[in-house]
């Protein structure tokens, strides 16, 4: 059973669908703690679940860096194998990368490496895409720069709104982000063969 963390900032659908999956008692998986850098809403969801949760604060600290220790002691209180970035919103400190990479994987909703950073759906349209995606991949300490795990694509439709492709691109995301963490608990994926290739 793969012990994991997740991260989150705000309303926690991918968290939703992780602790749905791991109901299932043949996914190999356990939601050992649930982090959050705000009051993000999705918190409830494990607070429903019995998962035991937290928040730290940047605002709380002198510097990210100190953040960034004290939120990563707070997820190894848990005893966790893998951390996973499921919407949170704030690029993570080096000293906290350094701390769980390369077993601290993030969703991304491009096809990267297209369209990096925090407006990757509205870059998508901006640059008149016709296709689109998620990505999962490994954190580094670039922004959105670490080795690729799992894609899916997604077609822009024609006229297609941002908000409208964010969702269809959050329905792939899901189901892909649930299969890449079963992957890595299977041993199907050994992330530190691919960031030693990366």
């Amino acid at each position: 059973m793969l012990k994991i963390a997740v991260l989150i900032s705000g309303s926690g659908s991918n968290l939703k669908s992780l602790i749905d999956a791991t109901n299932d008692p043949a996914y190999p998986v356990q939601i050992a703690c649930v982090g959050a850098d705000t009051d993000a809403a999705g918190l409830a969801y494990a607070e429903a679940a019995g998962i035991p949760n937290f928040i730290v604060r940047p605002a709380d600290f002198a510097s990210r860096a100190d953040w960034g220790t004290a939120f990563a002691e707070a997820i190894r209180a848990h005893d966790v194998e893998l951390v996973v970035s499921a919407g949170l919103m704030r690029i993570l400190p080096a000293n906290f990368v350094n701390e769980f990479s390369p077993a601290l994987i993030n969703t991304h909703p491009a096809l990267l490496p297209l369209y990096p950073g925090a407006h990757a759906v509205r870059d998508a349209l901006a640059a008149g895409a016709t296709e689109t995606g998620v990505t999962v991949h490994i954190i580094d300490e670039g922004v959105d720069t670490g080795p690729v795990l799992r894609q899916a694509a997604v077609q822009i439709a024609p006229g297609e709104i941002e908000a409208d492709l964010h969702e269809r691109i959050k329905q792939i995301e899901r189901p892909l982000l649930a299969a890449t963490i079963r992957a890595i608990a299977e041993g199907e994926i050994r992330l530190a063969e691919v960031a030693a290739a990366h």
